[in-house]
């Protein structure tokens, strides 16, 4: 019995980080500066498959001028949802040259769906209003690296 437990205590603790793990704001993820007109936005870029799942959830705060930008390979009808986010956001969905489709204001904590009009390959998620608030709709443009090199 006793080596049973040591064979499996390693695997239980792995099991247990990595719950943790989940439940906490990803918080290092590269960065890249945007900008919105006048306005400069400091995004943390989410682009893996478990960045992306994992987005802004836990945060209890989101300074004015950062966000997060979720790049995915190719345009899609992307959809995105709050589980667990705790703070309501704006999601901005983006066009390869950077204008923005569509906006949709998102309430934390739930599994509502708020999608793309048409496919894009970027959501740029901020505090909820910012882009209202600077006078930001669908038709504006975004400026920035990954704006650029594309048809």
């Amino acid at each position: 019995m006793n080596t049973l437990l040591r064979a499996f205590f390693p695997l239980c603790l792995a099991i247990a980080s990595q719950a943790f793990a989940q439940e906490a704001p990803q918080m290092n993820l590269p960065r890249v500066k945007l900008s919105a007109g006048m306005h400069l936005i400091d995004a943390q870029v989410a682009q893996t498959p478990d960045q992306r799942s994992t987005g802004l959830m836990y945060r209890k705060e989101l300074p004015q001028y950062e966000g997060m930008l979720f790049v995915f390979e190719q345009p899609s009808g992307l959809c995105f949802w709050m589980k667990n986010t705790l703070v309501p956001l704006t999601a901005a969905f983006v066009a390869d040259d950077g204008t923005i489709v569509n906006l949709a204001d998102m309430k934390p904590q739930t599994t509502d769906s708020h999608c793309a009009m048409k496919p894009v390959r970027y959501v740029l998620e901020m505090n909820q209003g910012w882009f209202a608030k600077r006078g930001f709709k669908a038709g504006s443009k975004l400026a920035g690296a990954p704006f650029t090199g594309h048809p």
